[in-house]
């Protein structure tokens, strides 16, 4: 449509590694609370702590969490709403928590979504909860004993999770490489 802004697609790269940032940042702080209440044996339902796992993909213009600008917008606006996400029962996946979200706009170029391929980076899908038993540990002193001296412990292996962490530590890590990276070629090209 004349008079619509021309966004370049050189901004998508940008796009797409701030949501790799925030997914990971994500998933590190999911894997810290595992590793936080690996020897909890009494939650909020009367059991054991269940293990938590990011659920991550691909995200599309139909499940971005970075909507871009309608037409009616402004070059200056049209954020996306930052940090909707939505499990697979309808409540909030991130527990509410959308003022760490990085909000990044998916762009548009004359009214067509850029990058209508379906690659918009990755988003949270949602968090699972383990469903396993857990561990049953001999303690018959324990508060939390059954009759025979048995407690059950969360099944949370704290050495699978520190491999996991640094697994997410290092994503992490080369996505900002990535955000640097085309932010300089960005700054490059200005210069031109």
């Amino acid at each position: 449509m004349p008079g619509d802004p021309v966004i370049r697609p050189m901004f998508r790269s940008l796009g797409i590694a701030a949501s790799g940032l925030s997914a990971q940042r994500q998933r590190m702080e999911t894997i810290a609370q595992n590793i936080a209440n690996a020897d909890v044996t009494r939650g909020a339902d009367g059991g054991p702590y269940k293990r938590r796992d990011v659920i991550l993909q691909s995200a599309t213009a139909a499940n971005t969490m970075y909507p871009g600008p309608s037409r009616s917008d402004s070059i200056g606006g049209g954020m996306g709403s930052g940090g909707n996400i939505r499990g697979t029962n309808g409540t909030d996946a991130l527990d509410g928590d959308r003022r760490r979200t990085i909000e990044v706009p998916v762009l548009q170029s004359n009214g067509i979504s850029a990058g209508n391929d379906g690659q918009f980076g990755v988003r949270v899908a949602g968090i699972a909860e383990d469903q396993g038993e857990g561990r049953d540990v001999y303690e018959p002193g324990h508060p939390d004993a059954n009759a025979d001296g048995y407690v059950r412990y969360p099944d949370i292996d704290t050495t699978q999770e520190l491999v996991r962490l640094m697994d997410a530590k290092r994503i992490y890590e080369a996505n900002a490489a990535v955000f640097q990276t085309a932010k300089s070629m960005l700054r490059a090209s200005l210069d031109i």
